[in-house]
């Protein structure tokens, strides 16, 4: 299996983090894709790279939530790492209007920046869009790119957004919101083909049922997997096989 979002450089693995890894080792784990959130979680994550080499793999990017005042300086930063250090992706970027909206306009034009600098470098972007799905599709529109790809993480939305985002090109990255019982998903799932699905935890966030409220990590994503097997009625070894396709097609390079 790969998991395409997790924050493994997270404080909160810090007490148990090479336990933490060795379960997702033993789970059956290829790969860890790591999303980046600003400055300050790059050398954690790049000393998880460096240290599990063609198994952590990272992202960079500036998360929409840690967009405030300074975004353009952190926006140099993520520019200068691009040039100088083989990432897979850009991201995570995109809108969160959960929270707050204070800063929604430079959440937009930091979106938009590093759609761009993804387009240059000629790589996909991971897209964080929390109450804010059409907001970011709208964006994508804008920039009209065909060759923009990547994967809408934590997709919890409804079926006409899945579709939306399948129409751009874009996968579904399916997390323990899947196994919530008032998550949605078991209305979206059955309906959408497996090529356009890819596994996460988002870990240390958002861990599946039975553990849901406690701290999430990445060998749960086994019960993912599950999940999304029990909702389309086939056997957890092809929700295995084709997510781990679909991630790997991920990783080569778009036109």
């Amino acid at each position: 299996m790969i998991e395409t979002h997790a924050h493994i450089y997270s404080d909160d693995y810090n007490e148990d983090r090479d336990a933490m890894l060795e379960r997702a080792w033993n789970a059956g784990i290829e790969q860890i894709w790591m999303p980046n959130c600003d400055h300050s979680t790059i050398p954690g994550m790049l000393e998880l790279a460096e240290q599990f080499p063609g198994k952590c793999l990272p992202m960079i990017g500036l998360h929409p939530t840690y967009v405030k005042e300074d975004f353009e300086k952190e926006l140099l930063i993520m520019e200068e790492w691009l040039d100088k250090y083989p990432f897979i992706a850009v991201g995570e970027i995109g809108m969160d209007l959960f929270w707050d909206v204070t800063f929604k306009e430079q959440q937009e034009k930091a979106f938009l920046y590093q759609c761009k600098l993804a387009r240059k470098h000629n790589l996909w972007i991971d897209i964080h869009s929390r109450n804010a799905f059409w907001e970011t599709v709208n964006l994508i529109e804008e920039l009209a790119d065909p060759a923009l790809k990547g994967i809408f993480h934590c997709f919890t939305g409804t079926l006409d957004e899945a579709n939306k985002a399948i129409e751009l090109g874009f996968k579904l990255g399916i997390g323990g919101v899947a196994t919530f019982k008032n998550g949605g998903l078991d209305k979206v799932l059955p309906f959408v083909d497996l090529e356009h699905l890819v596994l996460e935890t988002d870990a240390p966030y958002l861990a599946p049922v039975p553990y849901r409220g406690k701290r999430n990590e990445v060998a749960y994503i086994d019960l993912v997997a599950q999940r999304v097997a029990d909702l389309k009625h086939i056997s957890k070894q092809e929700v295995i096989i084709a997510t781990t396709a679909n991630a790997k097609q991920m990783l080569q390079k778009p036109i």
